[in-house]
């Protein structure tokens, strides 16, 4: 599709900047949610990096959701004259929190809050599982009994294979 070389910048900038892009399947919007151009100036560049192996589409729930391959990062790399120190923010590694721990807040680190035993005892890593099941079952099998024996009736007058009289 023809298309200004400013928009097309525009979106490939975006695109390596973030790793992602979310676009609505809306193909006349006047303009995209988070970039300055027309909606389907978004969806037709995403569209045509996708038919060259450089992004992965999702679609889901009327929204288009694109994400670079590594190709893709190299080609839009060289495409916008980029060195290589520059990486999309999917590659970054995020800051952790300088807390440390297991996701508990502060709070409940320090405080007296009950927290249940770490060592799970004679049950192994089975923990409550098998707390169902019974334990002495002395050899009895469960199920029907040997003279059991079903009879089967038909439909009871619904539809075909009733009883014959």
């Amino acid at each position: 599709m023809l298309m200004p070389k400013q928009n097309r910048k525009l979106i490939y900038e975006s695109l390596f900047k973030e790793g992602v892009l979310v676009a609505k399947k809306d193909f006349n919007a006047p303009k995209h949610q988070d970039i300055d151009v027309p909606n389907l100036h978004v969806i037709k560049a995403c569209q045509s990096l996708r038919s060259k192996g450089y992004v992965n589409t999702r679609f889901s729930w009327q929204y288009y959701y694109y994400s670079l391959t590594n190709e893709g990062i190299s080609y839009l790399r060289e495409y916008l004259h980029l060195p290589q120190e520059i990486v999309p923010a999917t590659l970054k590694k995020q800051a952790r929190p300088a807390g440390g721990g297991r996701g508990r807040p502060e709070s409940e680190r320090d405080s007296g809050a009950y927290r249940p035993p770490q060592s799970r005892g004679d049950r192994g890593d089975r923990g409550d599982r098998g707390d169902y099941r019974r334990r002495d079952d002395e050899g009895k099998k469960e199920g029907a009994s040997s003279d059991f024996n079903p009879v089967f009736k038909g439909g009871y007058g619904r539809g075909r294979g009733g009883r014959s009289e």
